[in-house]
């Protein structure tokens, strides 16, 4: 088995004992990713709809560290304090993805890391 770190200064670094993501032959496996500014390492905004987008910004920074895109991602799980912005998810997502689009869960979660309203993470399945 291969296994290599995947890296990037273009997404938050890690916050805890975890890497970005883990590359295994040609699947990439991407930690979660909150909506933190790789530069400040603080909160993008307090608005849903900016949160959701730092996040897919920060997603794509590892993949394309990867190697990939996110048109690679093959399954990705969303984390959310209330599923009431569940719509502004896949309306944020929809500007990120294009069809196919990868398997996809989306669950409702009481906090997460640094009090952020969504988080991501997801699988990518590289050519």
């Amino acid at each position: 088995m291969s296994k290599k770190v995947i890296h990037t200064d273009n997404a938050p670094a890690a916050i805890g004992s975890y890497s970005q993501a883990i590359q295994v032959n040609n699947i990439v496996y991407l930690s979660g990713q909150i909506p933190l500014q790789p530069e400040s390492m603080q909160l993008v905004s307090d608005n849903f709809a900016e949160q959701a987008h730092q996040v897919f910004k920060n997603l794509r920074a590892v993949a394309e560290a990867a190697g990939g895109s996110l048109n690679h991602f093959v399954k990705l799980n969303a984390y959310l304090t209330d599923l009431n912005n569940f719509a502004t998810f896949n309306e944020v997502m929809s500007q990120y993805f294009t069809a196919p689009y990868p398997a996809r869960a989306a669950v409702e979660v009481s906090a997460l890391p640094k009090g952020a309203l969504v988080e991501a993470e997801g699988v990518m399945a590289l050519d």
